[in-house]
C-alpha cells in the first residue's frame, strides 16, 4: 500500500530537509547534485551528474535506499556495494522514522553512502 496524504507530506518534508542539507552550492549543481525518488514505499537517494564522456547525458548514482515495512511500522536502510547490490546498513538498519534513517545517511559514519 502506498503512503496516504499525511504520510506523504511528512516524508516529503523530511526528504526536502535532507536534500537541502546535502546539496552543493548552486554554481556546482550542474556538475553534481543530489535528488530522490519515491516509488510505493521505497525511497531512493542518488547523486546526479553528467556523464564523463558526454555532458548531455545525465547519470544517477545510487546513494541510499530506505524501505518502509508497514507490517512492522519500521524503515529499513540499505546501501549499495561495489557489486551493485543493496545491503542492509549495519549496525543501524532499522529506524522508526524516515527522518531518523536520513540522519544516519547524512552522518555516514562508515562512509558507505557518500564515501
Amino acid at each position: 500500500m502506498a503512503f496516504n496524504d499525511f504520510e506523504r507530506a511528512v516524508n516529503n518534508k523530511a526528504l526536502d530537509c535532507f536534500i537541502e542539507q546535502r546539496r552543493p552550492p548552486e554554481h556546482i549543481r550542474p556538475q553534481l547534485d543530489i535528488g530522490y525518488e519515491v516509488n510505493a514505499q521505497t525511497v531512493d537517494v542518488f547523486e546526479i551528474r553528467p556523464d564523463w564522456k558526454d555532458n548531455t547525458v545525465i547519470r544517477r548514482k545510487p546513494v541510499a535506499r530506505v524501505k518502509f515495512v508497514r507490517t512492522e511500522e519500521q524503515w529499513r536502510l540499505y546501501w549499495m556495494r561495489g557489486n551493485l547490490k543493496w545491503y542492509a546498513y549495519e549496525p543501524d538498519h532499522l529506524h522508526s522514522t524516515l527522518q531518523s534513517a536520513l540522519k544516519t545517511v547524512n552522518t555516514d559514519a562508515l562512509c558507505c553512502f557518500f564515501g
